[in-house]
């Protein structure tokens, strides 16, 4: 499961504007990286062009799946993740990621921004935070706890079975030995009933 692009861009008339980006591209030789790099802007300002506003959807791209929300305010954030990576997840990234980003900079400034003039840090942090999707979504966690502790149930199960059978076998032979016990206890009676002395 893995990240590999995270942008802001502002859904403009005509086109879109990346306003901001943040790339994880250790994946990819030195020598792509800034090919995988062009590539993933474009595809990004493309789906958000070809998205209508208050929308999310999910592109799928040869092996990578791009993630797009636009707001109805235009602006926009796309994920780029591989296949494997958690949807939903994908989802609740861009929605914290557009919250902060039109809280801190200026809806002015989303029209004719770019990388350089917006000063927005968090999306490498972000990037990076979210690269485990466990750690960074906490109901992802959860279900990973569960999961587990599943797998704990059903070895728990599966060894009480085990033991169980054991159980059983111990009970059938309390009980032979239950039998004899009372027999013993029966005859020994008798034998100390005669030696009674009176």
């Amino acid at each position: 499961m893995k990240l590999y692009s995270l942008c802001v861009i502002y859904k403009g008339a005509t086109k879109a504007n990346l306003l901001k980006a943040a790339y994880d591209l250790s994946s990819f030789s030195f020598f792509q990286r800034s090919s995988v790099q062009e590539f993933m802007t474009f595809t990004s300002a493309l789906i958000v062009e070809r998205s209508t506003q208050g929308s999310r959807a999910s592109v799928k791209e040869q092996e990578y799946l791009c993630h797009v929300y636009v707001r109805n305010d235009n602006l926009s954030a796309v994920v780029i993740a591989d296949t494997e990576y958690p949807q939903r997840v994908c989802f609740s990234l861009l929605e914290k990621v557009l919250e902060e980003f039109s809280r801190q900079v200026d809806s002015i400034n989303w029209p004719s921004g770019n990388p350089e003039s917006i000063n927005y840090k968090a999306l490498d942090v972000h990037l990076a935070k979210y690269q485990n999707p466990r750690e960074a979504d906490a109901m992802t966690k959860v279900q990973a706890e569960l999961d587990e502790t599943k797998i704990i149930l059903h070895k728990t199960m599966e060894s009480l079975l085990e033991r169980g059978e054991k159980l059983d076998d111990l009970v059938a032979k309390s009980e032979h030995l239950g039998n004899q016990s009372k027999a013993f206890y029966k005859t020994a009676r008798k034998q100390n009933s005669c030696c009674e002395i009176m």
